[in-house]
């Protein structure tokens, strides 16, 4: 694990797509998503009538650089909110139309758990992700330096917490998961880890990060 830093910086990219690529409707290079692990009707898992309203969003995947060993700052979502609620997630939403991916993902970071800009370099960036509601998102990698205190928004997030890069980056934690979804068994990625359930989304995305990061 010590050489996280060469092997981010060598194996994401250095430039986001254009947010017209992003959210172009027959898909971009490399895209990954909900559809990964349910073929053969993967192509269909975002629906078609929702395939001209897709909505771009950026997270951020912050990689905490402490002297022990990098972790990966995540968050438990509020129990009160409409969509998602509970689950564990990057900080992240909606990219604003006057601002990057990269700009999008530090200021719903600040906004939702306190992180201070000032303490975040980014790297480089994963491949989109596409959700089954309809969503593209870009993750938007960074190098955090410790220091920060975190103030949580109860409005957004119920906790913040870190996972050790290493326990994400072991595809012996990487498991596949199933679920009925609008009326079809679906699967996905899990990473369960100290009584926090890693899933869905945000285990797809850092399981593309393993598969940059250590992939031929």
């Amino acid at each position: 694990m010590k050489e996280y830093k060469s092997r981010i910086l060598a194996r994401t990219d250095r430039e986001p797509p254009p947010l017209a690529a992003l959210l172009a409707p027959e898909g971009m290079p490399r895209l990954r998503g909900d559809h990964d692990l349910n073929p053969p009707d993967g192509n269909v898992w975002v629906e078609p009538e929702e395939r001209g309203t897709l909505r771009a969003a950026a997270v951020l995947v912050g990689v905490i650089e402490h002297a022990h060993g990098p972790n990966i700052l995540l968050t438990r979502r509020a129990d009160h909110l409409g969509t998602h609620s509970g689950q564990v997630a990057f900080p992240g939403g909606k990219i604003e139309p006057d601002e990057t991916a990269a700009e999008a993902a530090i200021r719903e970071a600040e906004e939702e758990v306190g992180l201070d800009p000032a303490h975040v370099e980014v790297a480089g960036y994963l491949d989109a992700y596409e959700t089954g509601t309809g969503f593209r998102i870009l993750p938007v990698v960074a190098f955090v330096r410790p220091g920060f205190t975190l103030t949580i928004s109860p409005d957004e997030v119920a906790e913040a917490f870190e996972v050790p890069l290493d326990f994400l980056m072991n595809p012996g934690n990487h498991q596949r998961h199933s679920a009925v979804w609008r009326g079809r068994r679906r699967e996905y990625y899990a990473m369960p880890y100290n009584g926090h359930y890693i899933w869905g989304a945000t285990a797809g995305m850092l399981k593309n990060m393993y598969d940059r990061l250590y992939g031929d």
